[in-house]
């Protein structure tokens, strides 16, 4: 069984594909990938940002240097279960991961009220302190998906994921509330993420090239914000002509 990784260094490519493009796509794939050792999850994630959403605005900027925290579980814990806390950065074009792991209260408890926690890697905890003392994190947005995930039969470190049905909430905002949410895509949208620490192998190009599959600049939270600020300028425009 593959190791967890607590840091990770490597390329994030995403592409919106239809389920024509999805069907035709796994074909063509079908001899170059297999399952990967959790071939399939459910993946919940809280976002914590500052209280004017600080992050995701400079993110949306497209800055060469970019951040994110994230509070993550596979499936919807019960409790006791793990769960990771995540600092995500983003430079010159390479994705930078560093986590924890805890148990998904004691989470959830230290970002509300900064009750330590239990974790593996004390090292990466203190940068998580730093950063959560830095931004004044509070809980924004839940976000889950339904993830099949795929590695290259000649290179296990390239990674190709599919989340469908992705989607979110801004109230209930703890993991094991559930994993419901309204959805951020239309039904027969999925995202797809190539992740490998380097270049992609020419037959991989050929393939998308083929099938007409580019990459797009994607981000779920990023998606997330802009429907909720539509929603909140939709309410104030609607309780202006109430008034």
């Amino acid at each position: 069984m593959k190791a967890v990784q607590w840091s990770f260094q490597r390329i994030e490519e995403k592409y919106l594909l239809t389920n024509q493009q999805y069907d035709r796509l796994r074909a063509a794939l079908n001899e170059r990938i297999e399952p990967d050792e959790y071939p399939k999850s459910t993946i919940c994630n809280i976002y914590y940002d500052t209280s004017d959403y600080l992050l995701i605005r400079r993110s949306m900027d497209k800055p060469l240097y970019k951040e994110k925290f994230r509070l993550r579980s596979y499936g919807v814990p019960a409790p006791g279960s793990p769960a990771f806390m995540e600092i995500k950065k983003k430079y010159n074009g390479i994705v930078y991961k560093r986590r924890v792991q805890t148990e998904t209260r004691q989470a959830e408890c230290y970002m509300i009220n900064g009750t330590e926690p239990e974790v593996n890697d004390r090292q990466i905890f203190h940068e998580i302190q730093w950063f959560r003392r830095n931004y004044d994190l509070m809980p924004r947005v839940f976000l889950a998906y339904d993830r099949l995930a795929f590695k290259c039969v000649e290179d296990p470190e390239l990674r190709i994921t599919f989340d469908r049905r992705i989607r979110y909430r801004t109230e209930d905002l703890s993991l094991e509330a559930g994993d419901h949410g309204t959805l951020l895509l239309p039904e027969d949208q999925i995202l797809m993420e190539i992740k490998i620490p380097g270049a992609a192998p020419v037959w991989l190009s050929h393939i998308l090239s083929e099938l007409e599959i580019f990459p797009v600049s994607f981000s779920k939270y990023g998606k997330s914000y802009q429907k909720i600020m539509e929603e909140q300028k939709t309410e104030v425009t609607y309780r202006a002509k109430s008034a």
